[in-house]
Order: structure tokens, then sequence, then C-alpha cells
């Protein structure tokens, strides 16, 4: 049947067509979002009770930056292949949240991945094109509240690297020798626990690294190339932090809490700046030359 026929034989499902056609961006969204409202209230849930860290409130929030940084541009005909996605995607969250015939009900943080990968594409659907889309599917993954999970899960094959990688860093100077995740050293046993796994830098590195290939529109394959050097600059960053903090310890001097948490801030800081230097290293490059001529500029002659 052609549009001439339909509309000759049906024309309120025509205009139908034509006014769901014309929904903007923001209703689409909006939709899909009440589709999905059983993850948010999952994850609201989770944010209250304390039972994980709230950082996912931060990727949330960078998400809501770049829609309304981006809400003029948005597209008023939708990518095809990304709605249909999404359409999948939502669908899929809601069979596997209550289960469905012979399909058993997921795990809620498995739901919830498969919801935010849903809902990202449907903001990839009215993104301007040049839109890398990774960076935003890292954003929303990083918006569940996983970090608990990733500590029981990951923590401690990241606490056994870690005290081995501090064990080789200090053997020159002292006798070391790592006792699963615990390290002895000069006859002082020192834990390596939770806090030092790293799980909380590696979470702003890679939010860091997602943040800033989106502010400099870095393709999907770069950006994706480049994913490796966060991991390998992070893990470097928190066996660092680690071994300075043992050291003090087995030198019987352990730092002051404020000592403790600023050292860790400044190596976090130091992480993430190196982060933002590998994935947008042109902002970088535009914003030094420009510092040194006007320090040059200001030298007595």
């Amino acid at each position: 049947m052609t549009l001439t026929t339909l509309a000759q034989k049906a024309p309120r499902v025509m205009d139908f067509g034509i006014r769901l056609d014309r929904l903007p961006a923001v209703a689409w969204l909006a939709l899909q979002a009440a589709a999905l409202l059983p993850t948010w209230i999952w994850m609201g849930r989770r944010l209250l009770d304390r039972s994980d860290d709230p950082l996912g409130a931060v990727a949330i929030c960078a998400l809501g930056a770049m829609v309304w940084c981006a809400r003029h541009d948005l597209r008023a005909a939708p990518r095809l292949g990304w709605l249909a996605l999404a359409t999948v995607g939502t669908l899929a969250a809601t069979l596997l949240r209550d289960g469905a015939g012979a399909v058993p009900a997921w795990p809620p943080l498995a739901v919830g991945l498969v919801a935010v990968l849903a809902f990202a594409s449907g903001l990839l659907a009215f993104l301007p094109r040049q839109t890398p889309a990774a960076p935003v599917a890292g954003l929303a993954v990083l918006a569940l509240p996983l970090l608990s999970s990733l500590q029981f899960y990951a923590g401690f094959p990241l606490r056994v690297v870690t005290a081995e990688a501090s064990r080789w860093l200090l053997a020159p100077a002292f006798s070391v020798v790592r006792e699963g995740t615990s390290l002895v050293v000069d006859g002082r046993l020192v834990i390596v626990d939770a806090p030092c796994s790293g799980i909380q830098m590696a979470w702003l590195g890679y939010f860091t690294a997602c943040a800033v290939a989106l502010w400099a529109r870095r393709d999907d394959r770069s950006f994706l190339q480049r994913l490796p050097v966060v991991g390998l600059l992070v893990l470097s960053g928190n066996i660092v932090r680690n071994a300075i903090l043992v050291a003090f310890e087995a030198a019987d001097r352990p730092l002051a809490p404020w000592l403790h948490a600023g050292l860790g801030l400044v190596l976090l800081a130091g992480v993430c700046g190196t982060i933002a230097r590998v994935m947008a290293p042109q902002l970088f490059s535009r914003i030094l030359p420009r510092e040194s001529s006007r320090l040059s500029s200001t030298r007595p002659a």
C-alpha cells in the first residue's frame, strides 16, 4: 500500500504518523525515560541507602550538561539505527527485569546496564552526528551504582597487584615480603586494605577520559585506542600512592590523616590531568604555548 492510498483510506493513521514524526527530541527521550523508570528508582534507592558511593550522580550531571549544551542542535529527525537500538534495549531491560517465559529475571545491576546503554542510544539518536558514541556510553555506564560491586569482584585482585608492585618499589630500601594483600616491611605488617585497591581512582580516571573526549569530540576509534593507557595511568598512580604510604608506615612515621588524604588528592589530580592530556593533547598545546609566550613577554629586557 502506497502512502497516497493509505492517506485516502486511513487519514487518521497518516495524521497520527505525522504528529508522531513531529514530536520533539525531548518528548521521545521523556517517553524512554518513563519506560525505564524502575531502573531509575533502583539507582535512586542505592544512592539514598548509602550501599554505594554517590559518584554516579556526577556522571548523570555530566550527561545532563552535555544534552543541555546541545539542546539547540538536537536532530529533528533521529538516526534510525540508534533509535532502533534504544527501542530494543528498552524492551530488553523491561523483560529482563521481571523475566518472561523461558527468560529468567536478571540481577538489578545487569538490568541497569542494559537500561543505561539503551538510554545512551536514545540520546545518540538525537545528538549531533559529530558527537562520539563511546564516551556517551561510558558516562552512562559510570552513572550506575557499581563501585561496591567492583570492589567485591575486582578489589582483591587489584590489591594483590598493588601490593606486589609496591614490594618491588620498596625492595631497594626495605626488607619486604608480600603475604596475600599485606606487606611485611622490616618486620612491620602493613595491610593493603579495600580503599587501596584504586577502584575510586579508576572510576574518576575513566570519568575524566569520557568527559574530556566528549568535550574534545574525540572520535570513537581514537578514544578506544587510548583506554588501555588510561588503565595503566590509574594503576601506576595507585601503586605509587600505596608505596609512599607503606614507606612512611615502615619508617614508623605514619602520615597524619590530612596528609594521607592530601597525598591521595595530589596523585589523583596528577593522574586525571595526565589522562586529560592523553585524551585531548591539542587543547593543552593551545594553552601551553600561549602561557609561555605570555611569560616571555613579561621578562625584563
